[in-house]
């Protein structure tokens, strides 16, 4: 029955890190992070990919790099993409979401400084293995996208706080933007973009992310 396939789908869902075969990650979606890394507002959304190995999951650990001496946490809302989505538009875009996760993309922060000044790609600051910490499967119809309360703790110290009706791009938008050009497949993750308040990680600290009343996870920075 429809109502079977339905349960079915959402609890196969629940495990979108073994299925995902991509992470799509929006930059500056919020004016005041622009500003914050002294970057301009976009007149349209852009994007670069994660490789699956960025993915670690509740509980787990973020993996300080040798390579950086300046990693940074962003807090995302992340996407869960339901059913194969090919060039829909945003008015049809949510029946592919299947749900929701709270996220980080970390970011090597002194690495992607020094790629922007050669004018390199700065793949390496954000897809190392670690870089992308995400919280527990939330269904769709359990979070309203363009309402959602996110908040990042590094300790006991509160570094961001948001709601996604703060965001330049909304997700419908988003979700039509990257699905004209890349096909986007069941369990794939589409982070929409970080807050201002991004901040550094050192060894030892513990990361938490919220979605406050909904969902919660934590990770421990090595």
């Amino acid at each position: 029955t429809l109502l079977y396939t339905i349960k079915f789908e959402l609890q196969m869902m629940k495990d979108f890190v073994k299925q995902c075969t991509k992470i799509v990650c929006i930059g500056r979606n919020y004016a005041k992070h622009a500003a914050e890394l002294g970057n301009e507002i976009p007149a349209e959304p852009f994007y670069f990919i994660k490789p699956t190995t960025c993915l670690v999951e509740d509980g787990g650990e973020i993996i300080y790099p040798d390579i950086s001496n300046n990693i940074h946490h962003e807090l995302e809302l992340g996407v869960v993409i339901g059913k194969k989505m090919s060039k829909v538009t945003k008015e049809n875009a949510m029946s592919y979401v299947a749900g929701y996760s709270v996220t980080i993309d970390v970011t090597c922060r002194d690495w992607q400084e020094k790629c922007k000044a050669e004018r390199k790609p700065w793949s390496i600051s954000k897809c190392l293995d670690t870089f992308c910490a995400v919280g527990p499967f939330i269904p769709a119809d359990e979070l309203a996208h363009d309402n959602v309360e996110m908040l990042l703790k590094v300790n006991e110290d509160k570094r961001q706080h948001v709601n996604t009706k703060d965001m330049l791009f909304d997700v419908p938008t988003l979700l039509e933007y990257v699905n004209q050009h890349i096909t986007l497949l069941p369990g794939d993750l589409v982070q929409t973009g970080t807050p201002d308040g991004v901040g550094p990680m050192v060894k030892g600290d513990t990361v938490f992310v919220s979605i406050p009343g909904v969902s919660e996870a934590s990770f421990k920075v090595v």
